[in-house]
């Protein structure tokens, strides 16, 4: 390229870099607001061994929820 200099490719070379380096922190700070949002899953405690577990790998029988389907059978 005729006139493009040292100082303007360093400049270019600057100008790519910040623009790089904005759009990542736009990406990791977003990435990070949306983890934080995110609501905890309710723990629930198995009614035969006392486990605490998520409510969604819990197993549930009426009011009552278990960590296995061993425990379940057990304390019925």
């Amino acid at each position: 390229m005729p006139g493009l200099t040292v100082s303007k490719l360093l400049l270019l070379i600057f100008v790519v870099l910040a623009a790089w380096w904005l759009v990542n922190g736009f990406r990791r700070n977003r990435a990070a607001k949306d983890a934080a949002e995110a609501a905890p899953e309710q723990m629930v405690t198995c009614a035969h061994c006392a486990l605490c577990l998520p409510r969604g790998e819990a197993i549930a029988e009426g009011d009552k929820f278990f960590c296995c389907e061993e425990h379940r059978r057990l304390a019925g």
